[in-house]
């Protein structure tokens, strides 16, 4: 397992208490709304470059519609912990800079032509430049961070870079393989998306000097949020539009990676059925697109796959029962119940 082991905080209840507010997203944002636009302005200040291409290409998936879910995920982590300091609002760049990176990355290693609902960067400049531009933030991004002038916050952050890295080559090693196994995909989620999750979330109790507890819950709180996310966007791929998730469906299944319900409908569907996911899966393509969805559907694992991400939503609500009670903390309730709930 690449993935840092989470120490978990002592027993807390299974079922969290209901949030009182915010309770839907949108009041998320606005809690927050006043700190939000003050990453969105460092963001914009920070991205800029005397080279042209790199202030075209980088405000271009910079404002492409991103959820911006990471960086309010620091800023709420502080919030929580009661910081009242500025560091949270760098940090949450930070964290936001080295996913449009990831992103950047991906999309040339995958051969995407769409991600929320716009062409690639690299459908646009090449894979050269988009390669070249996701550096430049990567670099920009440990140049902010060692302003924060913390070697606790330069050792969260690298070590999820690194994270990182590694799940991005383990899914590689998973592509057209159909013997993944589910844990083999789970640890691919929990070092390529989770991590940064995680350490999105840790940076608000560093910041903010709280005990190693409370950190480690918090970080656990992250690392359940990124793998739910990631699994309802798995059940995303193939069951919402392509107008709905801002991506191309099925777009996992043609770059031939086995996704979880992928994994699954193999693992109960009959025989034929596991016979053309297997073909699917080791040849890549949309060819067989409509029988690979309804092996998905008749099998039941778009709902194994949801039950899954729910059940790691609600790892991610428990483990907030040792943070202080605040509107905050409720906000990262509402967050976990979005990251199951939402159609996009």
């Amino acid at each position: 397992m690449f993935a840092e082991t989470i120490l978990y905080p002592p027993p807390h209840p299974v079922t969290p208490p209901a949030p009182q507010a915010p309770a839907r997203i949108d009041a998320v944002r606005a809690l927050i709304a006043d700190d939000v636009c003050a990453v969105d302005a460092l963001i914009r200040k920070r991205l800029h470059s005397d080279v042209l291409l790199i202030n075209q290409l980088g405000h271009y998936i910079i404002n492409s519609g991103g959820k911006r879910l990471r960086p309010q995920l620091v800023v709420l982590s502080a919030k929580a912990f009661g910081y009242t300091g500025n560091q949270h609002i760098n940090l949450a760049a930070v964290i936001e800079f080295i996913h449009t990176a990831t992103l950047l990355h991906d999309d040339v290693v995958d051969g995407s032509d769409l991600r929320r609902g716009r062409d690639t960067a690299n459908a646009i400049w090449g894979n050269e430049a988009s390669v070249l531009v996701g550096d430049f933030l990567y670099s920009r991004a440990f140049e902010m961070m060692v302003e924060a002038g913390s070697m606790r916050v330069m050792e969260i952050l690298a070590n999820a870079t690194n994270t990182i890295a590694e799940g991005e080559v383990m899914q590689l090693l998973n592509c057209n393989d159909p013997d993944t196994t589910e844990e083999r995909y789970l640890n691919v989620i929990h070092c390529k998306t989770a991590k940064l999750f995680e350490a999105a979330a840790r940076l608000g109790a560093v910041i903010s000097g709280r005990p190693a507890h409370e950190e480690h819950a918090i970080a656990a709180y992250g690392m359940h949020l990124g793998t739910a996310f990631q699994l309802i966007d798995d059940v995303l791929d193939y069951s919402a539009s392509s107008q709905e998730m801002g991506k191309n469906v099925g777009d996992d299944l043609a770059e031939g990676k086995p996704t979880l319900p992928l994994i699954q409908a193999m693992r109960v569907g009959t025989p034929a059925q596991a016979a053309i996911i297997r073909h699917a899966i080791e040849n890549g393509g949309r060819e067989n697109i409509a029988a690979v969805t309804q092996a998905i559907e008749s099998t039941g694992a778009i709902a194994y796959t949801a039950r899954t991400a729910q059940t790691e939503a609600r790892k991610a609500a428990a483990a907030l029962s040792v943070i202080p009670d605040s509107p905050y903390r409720d906000a990262l309730y509402a967050l976990a119940e979005f990251s199951v709930n939402r159609t996009y």
